[in-house]
């Protein structure tokens, strides 16, 4: 599971995406930027410097799989989810 993820990243660096991202009760963080590196327990996203403070931001792909963070590639409006 966690190898597709990974593989379906990989093929999709420089895409612009947006990630929502569990952050306690009832309470999530939407952020939005491209896609820039995979790693093979994470990957990075570097944000859009208008919205966020922070310049880059990292997720694992087991937050992935287990529904913390919800990946959707905005070119595509799909949703990356197992």
């Amino acid at each position: 599971m966690i190898y597709g993820i990974k593989n379906s990243m990989k093929n999709r660096i420089g895409s612009p995406i947006q990630v929502i991202a569990q952050t306690g009760r009832k309470r999530q963080v939407e952020r939005k930027g491209v896609l820039s590196e995979v790693y093979p327990s994470l990957f990075v996203v570097n944000l859009d410097q208008e919205e966020n403070q922070f310049e880059r931001v990292s997720f694992s792909y087991s937050d992935v799989l287990t529904s913390t963070v919800e990946v959707k590639f905005l070119d595509e409006a799909e949703i990356l989810n197992s």
